[in-house]
């Protein structure tokens, strides 16, 4: 009988990785490795169904209706559930199409395991659902056990930055209601005899959490969708997606091609799994990902582990899942192996495991759990998942086309994140948005630009990396080192060369930070040297960043607190050029731009608004600036030829996308006769803030800069240096200062001209790390930390954002006046903390001995001098939260399991009356 000791004396004399060249389609089992028979752990599936003697009939098992209100394509977990919550949201027509039988992809054999708790609050909120739904609602509807089995899970710390981690997870699991206990070595032994204890500082244990039943949840999502009006066809591959071009000239959807007949339907949701590509190219839609071998092996019986919690050790990349009396072992390997070519016949499927691939487990596995030696292998469980560039799901509107829908690439987590996430696809179906800020999950926003989704080699590498790197410590500023260098800013090589540290955010390359050091550039992927890759030696991004892989204070902290020192006392120069610039153009630009904004920028030519963008039920989907035009015939990046109105809009580099995206499906909608120019590569972005910007740049620019001349919110055109730029007075850390948007040739000359006057004046080079600690003290909303899809204006202190007083009607208003007349049932609030702790978001707040709410946001202030923290907070009674309720209460942040004393501000810690902006010293 083969063993696990067996496979791992097998392995160390065969070579620990497989040559790059190999990657493919092979069944790959190693001649020499243990044998055991491919066979999935579970008592039921749908394979054997599959093929009965029923199964011997041509043709899909129910016939095509000729319509439908929408069509899910692919029946595994994501289509399965987001057929029963359209469903259950009352969709009438709705039909799932499944090219074989329900789960006969990659939900068959899957471990099926659900962990309550990963550091993101979203997260937390869709596990919470499946659990909700798998564990309670659908037995309480159908009557019929989905296999749920609750027997908590164990995470191991062999490590004391792993168990700080866990400790994060527990802070943020209390303001979610998800019991978590951290426990001693001693105390882990004693929930779990078998395991060896020898190396741990602790475990974090979750009593609720558990395992489910592919089949058993599939098939009674299926039953429970088609009592309520909807249909499951199974046998009926899907052969094209027929497409329509409307008067406006917009793509959308127009039927659904299949071996047996077309349905004529306005909506697509794509939940083809590993296929999902193929489906996206029917229809012109690029899904960005990949097809891996994902492995367990399921062991003999093993005496005492019955009843055993499921265990995750992070540390060895390895995972142990109760299988009654048995365990199931996997991992993440730093090797995985790619199906280059998914085969469209592919179904219940297992492909032979690769030992020299899988054994890297075993020695992880055996040290957790000492039984595991000598326990025989039952079976091995070889199979096919789908991974994406970021390790996260691909959801929501395709960009390309109207009315289809991604609910794929779900990273082996399917089963887990299935109920939440067809939760909200299907709201996003039916109302255009999903409930909850799904925005890390939306391939419509930073993860991909168009640039990348097609790019073979950086889809590659960044999958690679995301799974190798999936057990991994997830540190607050940790960066990818895949996929780098794909956009770079025309300051680039000169920030490089003066010790940039950069960043990446939708794949540009954007400062982080300055060290003395020297250049530190980001170099070719190594793929941590897997694959027969030489690893890079002597690293030098590489080594800084292994420095961020704390949840301390890193030990260039003091470098980030020189730059923003410098930009207080002094002046710094910042190299913006990522951020998003475009142009909304044409004769309705003002009535697109009034129903777009909540604030009135129907301002005369030459201002500045500070707005959001709203969705319907007026959560937050954007804010940025926009700047009003005067119409002009001089074509150039900065100063575009156009009639009518003209409106340009400045946005975070990382959200780009995303907003470009939200503008674009408001315009379609509204029918309004204007276009949007993207000018974000033809422009760079500098901006120079601080007491000394004025004096800086009034000998580079030919502009008077006097306060009456130029007041803040307000644009010019002018030279700087010989070049036309658009000078801009704002401030993103709450200082006198300037933006200067410039033609992307001209950014070397006009960076020298500002470099050179600035030296006399203490100007420094800085990057994001000092704006994110500077715009903290100053209370500026950083969008998509404190400011997100599901929080309004008004929840956000931004209620002057909004043009409220006047009549003219915007996107969201409708949900706002609702809630300011109903009132906030949460705020978001401002609060210090007087000892020297970092700070990363996720931390609980306590206010008078309840948790009411989590940290979104937090940093250190070097001007206050203390942590800040932002965090929206409710009322524990239900009631809604007024300035009085947040006043009168006593305040902590859990960070860790330890609580300190906070102080709560109604303004902001740092120039509260706003007269810096302002040039007021």
């Amino acid at each position: 009988m083969a063993s696990l000791s067996r496979a791992l004396r097998v392995a160390a004399t065969c070579p620990a990785w497989r040559p790059a060249q190999r990657l493919g389609m092979q069944a790959l089992a190693g001649a020499a490795g243990p044998t055991a028979e491919k066979n999935v752990p579970y008592q039921r599936t749908l394979k054997e169904e599959a093929r009965g003697p029923s199964a011997a009939a041509q043709g899909p098992s129910q016939p095509l209706p000729s319509t439908a209100s929408v069509v899910v394509i692919g029946g595994g977990s994501l289509g399965c559930q987001t057929l029963y919550h359209l469903a259950k949201l009352g969709v009438t027509g709705a039909v799932l199409l499944e090219r074989e039988r329900l789960t006969s992809g990659t939900t068959w054999h899957t471990a099926g395991l659900l962990w309550q708790l990963r550091p993101s609050d979203v997260e937390v909120e869709l596990l919470a659902h499946t659990r909700r739904v798998v564990s309670r609602e659908l037995e309480e509807e159908t009557g019929l056990h989905t296999g749920w089995i609750q027997n908590g899970g164990l995470f191991i710390a062999s490590s004391r930055q792993r168990l700080d981690e866990y400790k994060r997870l527990m802070s943020l699991g209390k303001a979610y209601g998800v019991e978590s206990h951290v426990l001693s070595p001693a105390e882990t032994k004693a929930l779990y005899p078998l395991m060896n204890v020898d190396d741990l500082y602790g475990t974090l244990y979750v009593p609720q959490d558990g395992t489910m039943d592919p089949a058993g949840t599939c098939t009674t999502l299926a039953r429970a969708a088609a009592a309520r009006g909807a249909q499951v066809i199974e046998k009926c591959p899907v052969m094209g997606i027929r497409v329509r071009t409307d008067d406006f000239g917009v793509r959308r959807v127009a039927a659904v091609e299949t071996e047996h007949g077309s349905i004529q339907t306005p909506c697509v949701v794509n939940c083809a799994g590993m296929w999902a590509g193929a489906v996206g190219r029917m229809a012109g839609v690029k899904v960005p990902l990949v097809a891996m071998h994902h492995a367990y092996v399921v062991t003999e019986r093993i005496e005492g582990i019955q009843n055993m919690p499921n265990v995750r050790d992070h540390d060895a990349s390895v995972y142990l899942r109760l299988q009654g009396d048995a365990l199931s072992v996997g991992g993440y390997e730093a090797n995985p192996i790619f199906w280059e070519e998914v085969s469209d016949k592919f179904a219940f499927g297992l492909f032979d495991l690769d030992w020299d691939v899988f054994t890297q487990h075993i020695e992880g596995a055996v040290n957790r759990v000492p039984a595991l030696e000598t326990a025989g292998i039952k079976s091995t469980v070889c199979g096919p998942e789908s991974f994406t560039p970021d390790h996260k799901p691909l959801m929501g509107e395709a960009p390309e086309l109207r009315g289809f829908f991604l609910g794929c690439g779900f990273n082996s987590a399917g089963m887990m994140l299935g109920g939440g996430c067809g939760q909200e696809l299907a709201h996003w179906v039916v109302y255009g948005r999903p409930e909850k800020d799904m925005y890390s999950y939306d391939i419509r926003q930073v993860r991909f630009h168009p640039s990348l989704t097609e790019h073979q080699r950086w889809i590659h590498e960044r999958s690679h990396e995301s799974y190798a790197k999936n057990y991994s410590v997830v540190f607050p500023h940790d960066e990818p080192l895949a996929g780098r260098n794909m956009r770079r800013g025309p300051l680039h090589e000169e920030l490089l060369g003066r010790g940039c540290v950069f960043q990446e955010r939708h794949g540009w390359e954007r400062p982080g930070w300055f060290s003395p050091q020297g250049p530190a550039p980001v170099l070719e992927y190594d793929y941590y040297g897997a694959y027969g890759k030489r690893p890079h030696q002597d690293y030098a991004y590489g080594r800084l960043l292994a420095d961020e892989y704390t949840f301390d204070f890193p030990p260039h902290h003091h470098l980030i607190q020189k730059e923003c020192l410098a930009c207080r006392g002094a002046a710094a120069v910042f190299d913006m050029s990522y951020f998003g610039k475009f142009y909304l153009l044409g004769p309705d630009a003002s009535k697109a731009a009034d129903w777009l904004f909540s604030a009135n920028v129907r301002r005369p030519p030459g201002s500045t608004v500070y707005t959001c963008m709203l969705n319907h039920r007026g959560g937050t989907e954007s804010d940025l600036t926009v700047s009003r035009l005067a119409p002009g015939t001089q074509a150039c990046p900065v100063a575009p030829a156009f009639e009518g109105d003209g409106y340009y809009l400045a946005v975070g580099g990382a959200t780009a996308q995303h907003n470009w995206c939200h503008i674009t499906s408001v315009l379609q909608d509204q029918r309004f006769r204007c276009r949007l120019v993207d000018c974000s590569e033809d422009l760079g972005l500098i901006s120079i803030q601080g007491p000394a910007s004025r004096a800086i740049l009034q000998e580079v620019l030919d502009a008077d800069l006097s306060d009456t001349a130029f007041p803040f919110s307000t644009h010019q055109l002018t030279q700087a240096a010989g070049h036309l730029v658009r000078a801009v007075r704002l401030s993103f850390v709450g200082e006198l200062g300037w933006e200067l948007h410039i033609p992307r040739a001209s950014c070397v000359p006009v960076y020298h001209a500002v470099m050179t006057v600035g030296a006399k004046h203490g100007l420094v080079n800085a990057g994001y790390r000092a704006i994110d600690s500077l715009s903290i003290e100053k209370g500026y909303r950083h969008w998509h930390a404190d400011l997100r899809p599901d929080d309004s204006p008004l929840e956000a202190g931004l209620a002057f954002t909004c043009k409220l007083k006047s009549a003219v009607p915007f996107l969201g208003r409708e949900a706002l006046e609702q809630q300011r007349a109903t009132g906030l049932r949460r705020r978001l609030v401002c609060l210090t903390v007087e000892e020297k702790v970092p700070m990363f978001g996720l931390e609980a707040i306590w206010r008078d001995g309840q948790v009411v709410g989590h940290v979104r946001r937090a940093d250190f202030g070097f001007t206050v001098d203390k942590t800040i923290a932002y965090g929206y907070i409710c009322d524990p009674s239900g009631r809604p939260v007024s300035l009085d309720f947040v006043k009168s209460g006593d305040y902590a942040l859990e960070r860790m399991g330890v609580p300190y004393a906070a102080r709560v501000h109604l303004k902001p810690p740092f120039d509260p009356d706003n007269k810096r902006v302002k040039g007021i010293y």
